[in-house]
């Protein structure tokens, strides 16, 4: 809990030198130090020294690692990009993470299974990647009203093995180039398998609970499966960019705020589905 953040620099330890106080800074829910092996190769969540970073519901926070951890914006940012700007420290990095782990690409058909901030969010990364057909599967009016906002072309209301048909029936039988599921039940891996055509891409980000998966139905699905904790320091210094300069507005999803004392309401709002994403402000 707690491990979406962005602030300013109120101090530094002694061996941190790329990182001053004063700074506006961003950084994931893993520290890392952005220079093992794996952190070259764009995975810093799986960073040899990783650390996960919780209790950022705090007036103050510890970073980790901050010279790796973290990334600097150009300037204090206006209030009203705050909130874009705290979800790319977690929603948005892993709605991207989704998209590029299911290569999206410019032209292609893509399906999000799952319409909480990280499968709306994956919306507006597919969008950005240039997908030209974009399904989102949605029950909730308040979400398929902002997945369309953020780029979806259809909606897909049915789940499970009618949710399948449905994409079979919108790709003339075909299913989807790439499939984000951002859920993590043994359900919507499922539907988002069977939802991908033969030699596509299943970018998956949900956290698994429950998901059990058959070789031998794997192996006849014929679908790449890439996914994992999202590697959010990878993609930082763009998505900072398309921030700064106005391209995109994931901040979006926060439609409660509330202050930090009343973290428990927003939690609540956010369990009966009263609200996508709460704000807390210290």
């Amino acid at each position: 809990m707690g491990h979406e953040y962005c602030g300013i620099v109120e101090e530094v330890g002694r061996a941190v030198t790329s990182i001053k106080p004063g700074q506006f800074v961003i950084g994931s829910f893993f520290a890392s130090d952005n220079t093992c092996p794996n952190c070259q190769v764009g995975y810093q969540s799986s960073c040899q020294q990783a650390e996960f970073v919780g209790g950022a519901q705090a007036p103050l926070l510890r970073v980790p690692l901050a010279d790796g951890t973290l990334v600097a914006i150009p300037d204090v940012p206006a209030d009203d990009m705050v909130p874009s700007l705290l979800a790319l420290s977690d929603v948005m990095g892993t709605g991207w993470f989704a998209a590029d782990a299911a290569d999206v690409k410019p032209g292609s058909t893509v399906a999000v299974v799952g319409d909480g901030a990280v499968g709306l969010l994956g919306v507006l990364s597919a969008k950005q990647m240039g997908a030209k057909r974009i399904i989102a599967m949605s029950r909730h009016e308040s979400r398929q009203k902002l997945a369309r906002e953020f780029g979806a072309t259809n909606i897909v209301t049915e789940r499970g093995d009618e949710g399948v048909a449905r994409i079979k029936d919108l790709t003339n039988g075909i299913g989807a180039d790439s499939v984000l599921e951002c859920v993590g039940t043994h359900e919507s891996m499922m539907q988002a398998i069977h939802s991908t055509r033969r030699g596509g891409y299943v970018g998956y980000v949900g956290v698994p609970h429950g998901v059990e998966l058959k070789g031998e139905e794997l192996f006849y699905a014929h679908v790449h499966l890439h996914g994992g904790p999202a590697p959010v320091r990878r993609f930082l210094p763009a998505l900072i960019d398309l921030v700064w300069k106005g391209k995109i507005n994931p901040g979006k999803v926060f439609d409660l705020t509330l202050p930090l004392d009343q973290v428990a309401a927003g939690y609540r709002a956010m369990d009966e589905r009263r609200a996508i994403k709460t704000l807390l402000c210290p």
